[in-house]
């Protein structure tokens, strides 16, 4: 299953803890194009859809297509913010040891 790294769910967390935001708010991975595992699109939405496997680590919550969720099984969502203060995620592998 997917994992989230401590920078990962500090950021989903801002993301979703938002005022505006409703409470059951998570970030949704899903693959883009025909199949292909490389590309995916992320964003914000009110709850998973049929089918999203869901991760919850640390109070963020992610939504993984099930199309994504294969691509994704053995790997790690982080995020970083760069020089300019804008937030970028990027899949990794996992880290061992867990």
């Amino acid at each position: 299953m997917l994992t989230l790294t401590d920078s990962a769910v500090s950021a989903i967390r801002t993301l979703t803890s938002q005022p505006e935001q409703p409470g059951e708010t998570g970030l949704r991975i899903m693959a883009q194009g025909d199949g292909g595992a490389s590309s995916f699109q992320l964003a914000l939405v009110d709850g998973p859809a049929a089918g999203d496997q869901v991760v919850e680590e640390g109070g963020a919550r992610v939504f993984v297509e099930a199309a994504a969720a294969e691509v994704l099984e053995d790997k790690a969502l982080d995020a970083q913010v760069n020089e300019q203060g804008d937030l970028a995620f990027r899949i990794s592998e996992q880290a061992d040891g867990g």
